[in-house]
């Protein structure tokens, strides 16, 4: 176990450093200029080199190595040997935005990570939840009117875009009913209607994958065995079915839940949640090369470490699986 952690802890640099080079390749190849303003009103010639030069946007591997000398915390070891570091001064400095003049990467990303990530820490819980759920009734009671019934809403789960389940689910509780909010941020009930928007399809695969893995335990040896033992129906189920019949969900946890945290930026734009979705969206339209790189290096972090706890978690629910 110790050695499969290690293992992927130095991958990691190795990963992330590939991940930097195909994000800012496909990046600097945006068209636009990232440094005019979004309202029409262009710096003259003489402004932009300036600006060009400040932000190391005249050449492509002057960007590269100012960039990844900065994100790795290399420039800041090298500031504080030579005692040059500021106060204020990041250890691992992402940069600053082209866009939002007056923010940094870090001061975006710190303040809309929790964000996403609140939203999609419960979206994921919830999808559990439910898809879990569904998964087993359906397979105790193959073909019946509820295992029919929950493929039916999983199929529409999967089928139906978020933007369209949020929608409808605004249209229903928040205009016609009026029990909760159209969206927003900062009180409980303004996460209702964008988690379950947000789990449905993820509650979807859950339970299309916990009925298939349940339906092959049920008929296996080793459950006709623990019925003959006299092993009550719920602990044949919960202790001997599902625990082998959750391996497939387990591994699908992993990228979804860094998904979920990151990528739910359409959700984030129907509700009006204040995530990092957003500030991605915004980043591609406006070609600010420092915000991109910024989002995908934390999304692909989020997706290795995912990826690691739920390998460990493998080995920890089947201990044969090497």
């Amino acid at each position: 176990m110790l050695a499969l952690v290690i293992r992927r802890l130095v991958q990691l640099p190795i990963i992330l450093a590939v991940i930097y080079t195909l994000t800012l390749t496909l990046a600097w190849a945006i068209p636009g200029n990232p440094l005019e303003n979004p309202e029409g009103r262009r710096p003259p010639p003489e402004v932009v080199e300036a600006m060009k030069r400040q932000y190391n946007l005249d050449s492509y591997w002057t960007f590269y190595t100012s960039y990844l000398k900065n994100a790795t915390g290399v420039q800041y070891a090298t500031d504080v040997a030579n005692n040059r570091a500021r106060p204020d001064q990041p250890v691992f400095d992402l940069g600053p935005s082209l866009q939002y003049r007056d923010r940094n990467v870090n001061e975006l990303i710190s303040s809309s990570l929790p964000v996403s990530m609140a939203l999609g820490g419960t979206a994921i819980l919830l999808a559990l939840i439910l898809g879990v759920t569904a998964g087993v009734i359906g397979a105790v009671r193959p073909n019946s009117l509820a295992d029919l019934s929950t493929l039916s809403m999983a199929l529409i789960g999967i089928s139906l875009p978020t933007f369209v389940i949020g929608t409808v689910l605004q249209v229903t509780f928040a205009v016609w009913l009026g029990w909760l909010p159209m969206g927003g941020w900062g009180e409980p009930k303004n996460l209702v209607l964008p988690t379950i928007t947000l789990s449905l399809p993820f509650a979807a695969y859950i339970a299309r994958l916990t009925r298939m893995g349940m339906l092959d335990c049920l008929n296996a040896d080793y459950i006709r065995t623990a019925r003959a033992k006299g092993v009550s129906e719920a602990g044949v189920l919960l202790r001997h079915a599902l625990k082998n019949a959750f391996l497939p969900v387990l591994s699908y946890l992993g990228p979804a839940t860094a998904f979920a945290m990151t990528g739910s930026f359409v959700i984030e734009r129907v509700f009006f949640v204040p995530g990092m979705g957003r500030f991605f969206v915004n980043a591609v339209q406006n070609k600010d090369l420092f915000l991109i790189i910024g989002v995908v290096l934390i999304f692909a972090t989020m997706l290795i470490v995912f990826n690691l706890i739920v390998d460990v978690l493998y080995r920890w629910v089947d201990p044969r699986i090497e």
